[in-house]
């Protein structure tokens, strides 16, 4: 074999290497990438950062690309490792064995380990850099990575978790970063942490979760005395009363304790509406609704536009103050 062409296996090997080396990386850093950082260098202007936060929200796409670029990476290297073996050596059955487990540790070294260990060190830097090569590669592999999405889906199905869920799961381990971080500069305060970590917790959460069906909730009806109603309140400890009509027994409303006091048998005229939300509310959005209007109850609507159920803006504080 001519000079020419061990010059042409030696550059198969490098870029095999670096390709290795590329795709391990750009691995490690999708699970330590700042995605805030990337949101607002995208509102800046930056399309690859823009573009990089598109796939890093789809985590079967970004790690899929990855994995075939590892893979096709890998087998350059150890076809190149082949070829040189056998230009060298003359094609001896046991220099093919011996050379290719003598070059493992480099290949380890320098197309795994090392770059692994700098995209864990900076994510951001180098997968910022790195982000034209990975979206052209990605834009080449897009068959391939959508099978294997699909093989993915394929074992969601059977294992029951959802690719969203791996999703928030990597969001919230971001967030739980970023807020030990803001303790240990002294930016945050114990509490405030607290709060913080308390509301990614339950961010994700829809208000349905929170639900409680009318006949669990301390109720009265409108045709009952102002001494029953308090009786009630005060058998129950129940600042808030549901409103029921006795012969229809829909709910009307509810009533706030606090009010009645000087109500008298006129009490009927302190009967608040629910506040509506949707079932497909967050936790955080149903909490913001209620504040705003100053409702204590909401009632939660079904997609069908049916009560699915009653919650109170105290069940929603519990998971924020414990």
């Amino acid at each position: 074999m001519n000079a020419l062409s061990l010059i042409q296996i030696g550059a198969m090997l490098c870029v095999g290497l670096l390709l290795s080396a590329f795709f391990s990386g750009s691995e490690t850093g999708f699970y330590r990438v700042a995605r805030l950082r990337l949101a607002l260098d995208g509102r800046s202007g930056d399309r690859i950062a823009k573009s990089l936060l598109w796939l890093a929200n789809r985590p079967p796409l970004f790690v899929g690309t990855a994995l075939i670029g590892n893979n096709l990476a890998n087998y350059l290297t150890s076809f190149s490792i082949l070829l040189a073996t056998r230009a060298i050596m003359g094609g001896q059955v046991i220099a093919e064995l011996i050379v290719p487990i003598l070059a493992a540790p480099v290949v380890f070294v320098y197309g795994e380990f090392l770059p692994k260990y700098l995209y864990f060190m900076a994510p951001n830097k180098l997968l910022r850099r790195g982000g034209p090569l990975f979206l052209v590669c990605f834009v080449l592999f897009w068959p391939f990575t959508v099978l294997l999405s699909w093989l993915g889906r394929l074992l969601q199905y059977l294992l029951g978790e959802a690719p969203e869920e791996v999703r928030l799961r990597l969001a919230r381990s971001e967030i739980h970063k970023l807020l030990d971080e803001g303790k240990e500069v002294g930016i945050l305060r114990p509490a405030q942490r607290q709060l913080a970590q308390a509301v990614s917790d339950v961010a994700h959460h829809r208000v349905i979760r929170y639900g409680i069906p009318p006949y669990r909730l301390s109720s009265v009806y409108d045709t009952d005395t102002i001494e029953h109603v308090l009786q009630a309140a005060r058998k129950t400890g129940a600042t808030e009363l549901l409103v029921t009509d006795r012969k229809s027994r829909t709910v009307e409303g509810y009533v706030v304790i606090g009010d009645l006091h000087s109500a008298g048998e006129n009490w009927r005229q302190k009967v608040r509406p629910l506040a509506r939300v949707r079932h497909t509310d967050s936790h955080l959005s149903a909490i913001v609704k209620m504040q705003t209007s100053g409702d204590a109850l909401a009632e939660i609507i079904d997609i069908s536009g049916r009560p699915a159920g009653v919650v109170s803006m105290r069940r929603l504080m519990e998971p924020l103050f414990g």
